[in-house]
């Protein structure tokens, strides 16, 4: 009888790929260190004057970072993260009681079997709802419950971890690269440049950034679905090392047992799905669509109406969904502790990894680098052609992102500045909105300093390097196909 061969079918690759990868832990205390050391190398420097966000402070030099800041960095980046962090210690118990209930396992199988021959389609209608999200409300962080969820239902359907992060990552991602009505990228963008006196022409934004979010979310969905396809066909063909499937492997082991979906599950499943289209909708900031259906009346839980809620009221939410689902499955008292306290310590990674991303961009912060950064960068791009000085813009805000993953506190930075400029040299500060949205989003897809991109990662248990491997050439192709866009804009509407 032959052996049995292993999911990688690619002997000569298993000693180069058993290689120990770098943590995710250790890749960003490495990027503390070293911006450390730059801002220690730069202490001193003079930079224009410029107002910090909200306009309480002029800073003008580089600080050089002491050991202190360095330190304590990641400690500063918790208590910015407070709330996403409590919100995914939540998440962890919730997911965690309504697995125990047996219903998602069940879900999933259903699923698979239904979609059994088209297992593709899953991606294609995952990818466009995840789009949708981030191109008009940012999801991002959102995205986060998503990994668990997936990952057993992709390998379950003959898939491998790495479509669950292209999936929910790119789906995402696409959306947000297009943002048009992100209260979190075009919209405080556009704010950030009211505060300047110059007025935004909202039709043109909005133009420039569907046919940006179109065109990366057909190129995204294609990526996917053949690799998809391509794994499934041929199981040799996974991008994954052999340690990495050995961690897939304990996805697959979740849908062995044969289960059917009884009626209460699918109660449970009604449920389930309400809890995150709760989520979205109460995320979505209606007031500034002009829509007052959802005030007063949705107040009642947290004290915010939809279009107000945060991760704070996010966490309470699911929470409470938690302890209806465990009571309808009968739970005693102990199983439901027990459940969201062993679902948090799940999460805990994910947490941590999330509060060290924060610790880069206070450090950033404290040093006041990125002002830095943003006026040597402006003063070279005064004097460029307009097709140059789009290139140069949108390179420096994939640099400025890399650093900042927050698109909302990098847009009050420096919309002011680049939209200024643009303005002031005759070129349109509505494209150099969307040169810092579609900017932002590229490079905040592969960014280690995203809590986002590190911690589904490390739900899904695909190595950073690993990612980087499989997206770094079709995000070099999605960066110039966005160029070419934005340098029609520019010439276009300036």
């Amino acid at each position: 009888m032959a052996k049995k061969v292993p999911y990688n079918t690619k002997p000569m690759a298993k000693e180069k790929r058993q290689r120990r990868q770098l943590s995710s832990f250790s890749i960003l205390f490495i990027i503390i260190i070293i911006l450390g050391i730059i801002t220690r190398l730069l202490d001193g420097q003079p930079f224009t004057p410029q107002e910090v966000q909200g306009g309480t402070e002029i800073v003008d030099q580089v600080i050089g970072a002491k050991i202190s800041d360095v330190i304590m960095s990641p400690f500063f980046g918790f208590r910015d993260a407070l709330d996403i962090s409590v919100f995914i210690l939540v998440l962890g118990g919730f997911l965690n009681i309504v697995t125990k209930t047996g219903t998602l396992e069940a879900g999933i199988q259903h699923i698979v079997k239904k979609f059994k021959g088209n297992e593709s389609m899953i991606i294609v209608v995952l990818m466009l709802l995840f789009s949708i999200g981030g191109s008009t409300y940012g999801m991002a962080e959102e995205t986060i419950p998503f990994y668990t969820l997936l990952t057993a239902t992709m390998v379950a359907a003959g898939f491998d971890t790495m479509v669950t992060v292209g999936t929910v990552l790119l789906g995402a991602g696409s959306g947000v690269i297009g943002s048009t009505v992100n209260p979190f990228s075009t919209g405080a963008a556009m704010d950030a440049l009211r505060g300047v006196g110059i007025e935004p022409k909202v039709n043109v934004i909005l133009i420039i950034g569907a046919v940006i979010w179109i065109t990366t979310t057909i190129f995204s969905i294609i990526l996917v679905t053949r690799y998809a396809k391509k794994v499934q066909a041929d199981k040799g063909s996974t991008i994954l090392s052999i340690q990495e499937q050995k961690a897939m492997e304990e996805f697959r082991k979740e849908g062995i047992t044969d289960l059917k979906l009884t009626k209460q599950h699918k109660n449970i499943l009604w449920i389930f799905a309400l809890t995150f289209v709760v989520m979205i909708v109460s995320l979505i900031p209606w007031p500034d669509f002009g829509i007052t259906i959802f005030e007063g009346w949705t107040s009642v839980l947290t004290g915010n109406s939809f279009g107000e809620w945060y991760f704070g009221d996010l966490a309470m939410w699911f929470f409470i969904m938690g302890l209806i689902i465990a009571l309808i499955d009968k739970f005693s008292e102990k199983k439901i502790i027990n459940g969201f306290v062993e679902g948090g310590s799940e999460m805990l990674s994910v947490v941590l990894i999330i509060v060290v991303a924060r610790g880069v961009s206070v450090l950033m912060s404290t040093t006041h680098l990125d002002l830095y950064v943003l006026d040597q960068a402006s003063g070279l791009l005064k004097g460029l052609s307009p097709v140059l000085f789009v290139i140069g813009s949108f390179a420096l805000y994939l640099f400025l992102s890399f650093l900042i993953p927050s698109t909302s506190g990098l847009a009050y930075v420096s919309i002011p500045v680049m939209g200024g400029l643009a303005s002031e040299i005759g070129l349109s500060p509505d494209v150099m909105i969307m040169i810092f949205a579609a900017g932002c989003g590229l490079i905040n897809i592969i960014t280690p300093t995203s809590g986002v991109v590190m911690g589904g990662l490390d739900i899904s248990r695909v190595e950073y390097a690993t990612w980087l491997k499989f997206i770094i050439k079709p995000l070099i192709l999605m960066g110039l196909m966005i160029l070419i866009i934005l340098i029609g804009a520019m010439l276009i509407f300036s």
